[in-house]
């Protein structure tokens, strides 16, 4: 059932003036409130610089009652707020929530009916647990959608993370649609007790996970990467060991019985009672769902950081954090600035002896790779996703490998920051040429 909750109300706020400033090169809004008060509606504004801010203040001065000025910062939606913003700028949305829908079909036309005639792109899965979504869209569009959503009790509190998507859409078209399973795993998550909050992991906010961060080298605790180990590739946390992974559906941390899963496996040989399990996603979904499989299996302290990644870097910055953040969109990779472009943290650096600064190296090469961004084989068929230096770009015309440059279906080498589009893009491209000559 959609109706207003008192999770949703707050008192009304009145804007006589506003102004812009210029602050370190990004444009900042700033307003005066007429008069005090206890609650505070948030109103998000976006510039085609900065198209991702919220609101950030102080309490105010009951005794002075004097106007209010109100400073808008690149950050994530507060679970509360509302987000009222006339700019296009286009910006890419995530959010999840576990929660029982008794009639998840009925509530996947809902939101078609919601979204038809808004320029949304992206994938948005519903089920009988819950919502998982990531999309992009004129800020506009993409936050109605928030809004929307949070008028619905189930999803009034749900955190939303927001970064900017500078050239346009990051999906190519809108999937909105019941699936079985809100994230890929094998044996699928449906017989998990995703919805029992005791089953999960116990979330830590940013700053609770920064210390906890700080003194891993002095207490029994692992720093478990539920990601992918290409993702690690190009960014991660100090002292997370680079996950065995290829594909998340395939993880298997805390029950590997071989000798050599035991040796990848961060979790083979430690103690299910007594060590603390630090667990950290890009944004948290992934570490809610495998945690309930390692409660299961007998680990009892369980920590994930709420929010994840991109929480992290919005709140704290690149502390603890080396490299940029692999997304599963058009940008392949944001650095921590992205999040916070205000944040003047000076990026980690080999704190406490850390040695893996230097990374990232390309897959063919193995020299350290300056572009923390991942390209696709110019091969269709292999269509491998790697880190390379340009060098390498050059020499193998995008390819992963020799063998791939003689493959019958090959798309050009794409400069810059750019993503391969479908096949017969290419194919049409080709006769086009042919003709023309």
């Amino acid at each position: 059932m959609r109706g207003s909750s008192a999770a949703c109300c707050a008192a009304p706020i009145s804007v006589s003036s506003a102004k812009i400033v210029c602050r370190n090169e990004s444009l900042l809004f700033q307003f005066k409130i007429l008069c005090p008060f206890a609650s505070l509606t948030t109103t998000s504004i976006f510039t085609t610089t900065r198209p991702f801010l919220s609101l950030s203040r102080s309490q105010p001065d009951k005794a002075k009652q004097k106007q209010k000025l109100w400073e808008f910062n690149c950050a994530t939606i507060p679970s509360s707020s509302t987000v009222a913003n006339p700019s296009n700028d286009f910006i890419v949305v995530n959010f999840y929530r576990f929660v029982f829908i008794n009639d998840p079909h009925e509530e996947v036309a809902k939101h078609l009916s919601f979204l038809k005639g808004l320029d949304i792109h992206g994938r948005i899965y519903v089920n009988e647990q819950g919502i998982n979504a990531q999309y992009s869209g004129p800020s506009k569009d993409a936050l109605a959608y928030v809004e929307w959503l949070r008028e619905d009790f189930r999803f009034s509190d749900i955190l939303v993370q927001i970064s900017p998507a500078l050239n346009g859409h990051a999906f190519p078209k809108l999937k909105l649609r019941y699936k079985p399973s809100l994230v890929q795993l094998e044996g699928g998550i449906s017989h998990l007790p995703l919805l029992d909050p005791t089953m999960r992991a116990t979330p830590l906010a940013p700053s609770e996970w920064r210390k906890r961060l700080k003194e891993v080298h002095d207490s029994n605790c692992v720093v478990l990467d539920v990601r992918n180990g290409y993702e690690w590739d190009i960014g991660h946390f100090h002292g997370a060991q680079r996950p065995d992974v290829d594909c998340f559906r395939s993880t298997s941390f805390g029950e590997s019985d071989s000798e050599e899963a035991i040796a990848s496996d961060p979790l083979a040989n430690v103690d299910k009672e007594k060590t603390n399990i630090l667990m950290y996603c890009t944004g948290g979904i992934r570490c809610d769902v495998y945690s309930t499989i390692l409660r299961q299996r007998g680990f009892q302290n369980l920590y994930t950081l709420k929010g994840g990644v991109s929480h992290y870097l919005q709140n704290e910055g690149p502390v603890e954090w080396v490299g940029n953040l692999f997304v599963f969109d058009d940008r392949l990779s944001l650095p921590p600035s992205a999040y916070n472009p205000e944040d003047t943290t000076v990026p980690s650096s080999n704190p406490q002896g850390c040695k893996d600064i230097l990374f990232a190296n390309c897959y063919i090469c193995e020299a350290q790779v300056s572009e923390l961004r991942h390209r696709n084989c110019a091969n269709i068929d292999c269509n491998l996703l790697f880190l390379c230096c340009m060098e390498c770009v050059k020499d193998l015309k995008g390819c992963c490998c020799p063998q791939c440059t003689t493959a019958p279906r090959l798309r050009p080498v794409l400069p810059g920051n750019q993503r391969y589009k479908k096949w017969y893009m290419y194919r049409e491209l080709e006769v086009q040429n042919e003709l023309a000559v």
